[in-house]
């Protein structure tokens, strides 16, 4: 059936799969041309080294396929200098190194091995994991001259008619590529119609419909739905769709077809909406979820799992077969296809759940429809997901990366309780009080799991009485003889106290008597095996964040602290975890136990913590490292206690009485970071810089004499490009050092500015960094004062410069979205802080910034998408303008008829502290214009 549809009207979600991992290479394109001039030679020196060159670049063209078999030689010596070789090659010319490689790849008499390489080296020549490397390789792309473009790519099409299976998959992935960077500029315009030609072609083989429908889906996989006419699209999916009929191909095509299709439903939003050509999808579809063949069965199910979600609003026609389906796979059919099953019901979940969160019924608006399907099947659906609870296997508790059915069913029984809350309850708990005391550990341990799955979503209520009643129950079964049922207790028992604990809001189902008996089954559970007692750590660390600022409940728990901190200690020096994550959650515990322990009461517990945890650090330099391996591990020791220190840190330096201890300790403390510094591992660099930056808290102005030797490690920090999280906490540093040092910090300013404003002005640096710079501006100038003026004719334009990206930044994107309002925000919180800084010594120097700043808070006031805590940004630095400015803006102001209804707006919060910010800021513009 061909598809006819007319011009899509919306964009529908994304649906791309994840990509084949690529193997990235550093590439450096150098101008063959050039040569250095120089009085001791002839004229013709260049044109010699020109012809020399392209003599060398022929030569190497006609040896590529000895280099690329060179290249995967056993012998390191041969593969390194194959190597080298290919990289000069790259390097002196890359459209004949490209163009050669692609001759490679398509010439079915050269070697599958140097064909394989010849397509891996291609596709890494047009696509990078990294963002920057990636736009540098679609540059080089477009700079080829096009007659070479167009046999590269003349080559790559005439490989999918390849006999060689591995050439014709790799150069569909090529293709693929290079359509992600041309096909958005309006370039290939033929290409979708010449692998369209390869399926209407009847005399054309199987082998090359399989690769041309593999390449259909890579495309689509790579491109956007915007990027295709709808004749195109209405093209693509009737020869997808007619690939996957049974009576034409055999299985290679089908299965081909099935994944182009997945790929394509992106695609297909109008298609969609037209009932004939939906109906005809859905049917296509469902017949090739019941094929003989497994992988395409699972390629259907997966295509079903994408529909649910992109097209849930037109599937009720369908839901009786896709339930019939659905179930008969769940019971009976191979695990992947099962899984697949399994997901199209929490795809349908998580669309509801969605749904139900948009809903507004004061408004009467009840958005999108809501088709109830959940509610519908309950009956059925429940017992079909209960049963797969007793397909565990015997060793899924010792990997974390085992997904199986009972895994699976146990999530979507979860989404479920989320999606219908209380009407789950009455369906589960039958299944859980059969199978809880039953002498076979499938049972006791599939009913453990039903019950922890549904306590999330039920009313407290109705869950209540049944934790209260069981609760013991799931104590007594930490000594169960099985591993599987204690390792499912002990996260069932964590999932309680993370929903139903909470005596902060006055509710919880542990009682002050029962708590005693708590923390003696945790505590001694947490010496069983590394998988339970990885668990164990979850539930202390849920069960003591329940008792955070919860008043006089705070003090229940701090008799127990000292045992509570013993265990987490020998849990985190067992040597019997292997690559259980043991260590590190017994650590993150701690870090909790330290947080919400009531201060008063526990101080010396912590005060004792302190040593302990230094000494454990200090004796990580110690650790001989032979690998890296050890290097690793030694890194991942001292960032979890770095993270304890810094919480330690935090937590006696926030009472007068307290904060000595910290002072003492100090200079030892600092040492110990220094010497952190020195292993350089970058995962060590962010949890040491975050502690540092408690320390400069705690210390206040004392810390300025670590400032020379720490000053190296923060300037490396503020150029680690490549670990952008490093500079990020870095940054932030910056500004918990100058809000300790005040102006003490003016000795480091001059280095800390110029690498900031290089941080700015870098196209290598990720872009969540820069956010956090400019609000790093304003903490230095509120520390520096008046000093600050000599960075201002630099900072300025660069505030000035991301004020206009914000106003060109897509807001249809989600992602681009939340950036354009972190820098938003980041840019009002520099102003503030400059504009403070200046206030009270020199305001003048902003008065030429202040028109703009003006029209940037009316730009942002005008947008309804905006966060609140840009609103509150926005709100505060217009209020500090009119504070530091005065008179000097009153003109200003009575051009800016926007203020009036921005402020009106605010003070009708709910937000107390954005209400009061309003009111001290109208007060502040009414001084001004009354002067």
């Amino acid at each position: 059936m061909p598809f006819c549809g007319r011009a899509p009207k919306r964009k529908g979600p994304s649906l791309k799969r994840k990509g084949i991992t690529r193997l990235s290479r550093e590439n450096v394109t150098k101008n063959p041309n050039f040569s250095l001039p120089s009085p001791c030679f002839h004229f013709e020196f260049p044109l010699l080294h020109r012809i020399r060159t392209y003599l060398s670049v022929v030569k190497m063209a006609m040896e590529i396929t000895q280099f690329l078999l060179a290249a995967q030689s056993a012998d390191a010596k041969v593969r390194t200098e194959a190597e080298a070789s290919l990289r000069q090659f790259q390097e002196q010319n890359m459209p004949v190194f490209l163009h050669s490689l692609s001759l490679e790849l398509s010439n079915d008499e050269k070697p599958v091995e140097s064909r394989r390489l010849a397509g891996i080296v291609l596709k890494n020549s047009l696509d990078a994991k990294d963002a920057i490397r990636k736009e540098q390789l679609v540059q080089q792309w477009m700079a080829i001259d096009v007659s070479i473009k167009s046999q590269i790519k003349d080559f790559l099409l005439k490989t999918l008619g390849s006999s060689v299976p591995e050439a014709r998959h790799t150069s569909s992935q090529v293709i693929a590529k290079i359509a992600s960077i041309e096909i958005p500029r309006k370039q290939w315009p033929e290409l979708i119609g010449s692998l369209l030609n390869n399926m209407t072609q009847q005399d054309r083989p199987a082998f090359l419909k399989q690769a041309t429908l593999e390449t259909l889906g890579y495309v689509c996989e790579e491109i956007s739905h915007q990027d295709l006419v709808q004749d195109e699209v209405n093209a693509v999916l009737t020869a997808v769709v007619q690939g996957m009929n049974l009576a034409d191909h055999g299985p290679e095509v089908r299965l081909a077809a099935t994944k182009a299709l997945y790929n394509a439903l992106e695609f297909a939003q109008t298609n969609f909406e037209n009932e004939m050509e939906r109906n005809y999808i859905m049917k296509v579809v469902c017949d090739t979820a019941m094929s003989k063949e497994v992988e395409i069965r699972q390629a259907a199910f997966e295509c079903l799992v994408a529909i649910a979600s992109a097209f849930y609003e037109v599937l009720e026609p369908y839901m009786q077969t896709l339930f019939q389906l659905t179930s008969n796979a769940v019971k009976g059919d191979e695990e992947t296809v099962a899984l697949q099953a399994i997901e199209f019901w929490s795809s349908i979940c998580d669309e509801e759940i969605e749904l139900q969160e948009f809903e507004s019924p004061e408004s009467g608006d009840s958005g999108p429809p809501h088709s109830c399907f959940i509610e519908k099947a309950l009956s059925s659906l429940v017992p079909l997901l209960l049963e797969t609870l007793l397909k565990q296997e015997e060793d899924q508790d010792q990997d974390d990366t085992i997904w199986n059915i009972s895994m699976a069913g146990g999530t979507c029984l979860g989404l479920v309780a989320r999606t219908v809350g209380d009407a789950i309850v009455p369906l589960v708990m039958p299944f859980v009080e059969s199978n809880i005391v039953k002498p076979d550990w499938r049972c006791r341990e599939a009913a453990t799991y039903a019950f922890g799955s549904i306590l999330e979503g039920p009313t407290v209520d109705k869950l209540s009485p049944l934790v209260q009643a069981g609760l013991e129950f799931l104590l007594n079964a930490m000594k169960d003889g099985n591993n599987h049922v204690k390792d499912t207790t002990a996260w069932t028992l964590s999932r309680i106290f993370e929903l139903l604990h909470s005596p902060a809001t006055g509710f919880s189902v542990i009682s002050p008597e029962s708590l005693k008996r708590v923390l003696g089954v945790l505590l001694e559970s947490i010496k069983d095996a590394p998988n339970v007692a990885e668990k164990v750590c979850g539930a202390i660390y849920y069960l003591v964040q329940g008792y955070e600022d919860a008043g006089p409940s705070a003090s229940l728990l701090s008799p127990y602290l000292t045992d509570i901190i013993s265990c987490l200690i020998a849990a985190s020096d067992r040597t019997d975890g292997g690559d259980s994550k043991l260590r590190s959650s017994a650590y993150e515990t701690l870090n909790e136990v330290v947080r919400c322990s009531n201060i008063a009461e526990t101080s010396s517990i912590i005060a004792q913590l302190l040593p302990v945890i230094m000494n454990k650090l200090g004796q990580t330099m110690e650790i001989q490292i032979v690998s890296s391996d050890d290097r690793e591990k030694q890194g991942d020791l001292q960032a979890s206690l770095c993270g304890v220190l810094q919480v330690i840190i935090q937590k006696l330096s926030s009472t007068d009485e307290t904060k000595p201890i910290i002072l003492q300790a100090a200079d030892q403390i600092m040492l110990l970071f220094l010497k952190v510094f020195g292993c350089r591992s970058s995962t060590v660099h962010e949890e040491a810089m975050l502690a540092i930056g408690a320390l400069a808290y705690a210390t206040g102005s004392q810390f300025e004499k670590y400032m020379p030797e720490f000053y190296k490690y923060l300037e490396m920090g503020l150029q680690n490009f490549e670990e952008y999280q490093v500079c990020g906490i870095t940054v932030g540093v910056v500004g918990d050092i100058c809000r300790a040092l005040d102006d003490k910090i003016l000795p480091y300013c001059d280095g800390i500015m110029g690498l900031l404003l290089k941080d700015l002005a870098s196209s290598e640096l990720h872009r969540s960094v820069k956010p956090p710079i400019f609000s790093c501006f304003g903490d230095i100038a509120l520390a520096i004062g008046e000093q600050f003026e000599k960075y201002v004719p630099y900072a300025l334009p660069m505030m000035q410069g991301a004020a206009e990206i914000c106003a060109k930044i897509e807001t249809a994107d989600d992602e681009m979205m939340d950036y354009g309002n972190q820098l938003r925000r980041s840019i009002f919180e520099a102003y503030s802080g400059i504009l403070q800084g200046f206030k009270s010594v020199k305001p003048d120097v902003m008065v030429p910034y202040a028109q703009h700043l003006l029209k940037f808070i009316e730009l942002v006031s005008r947008d309804s998408q905006r966060d609140e805590s840009v609103t509150r940004a926005a709100v505060a630095v217009m209020g500090d303008l009119a504070d530091a400015l005065g008179s000097n803006i009153k003109l200003m102001l009575k051009d800016c008829a926007f203020y009036d209804e921005f402020l009106g707006e605010c003070l009708q919060s709910d937000d107390e502290q954005l209400k009061e910010t309003a009111g001290w800021t109208q007060g502040m513009i009414r001084r001004v214009m009354v002067l």
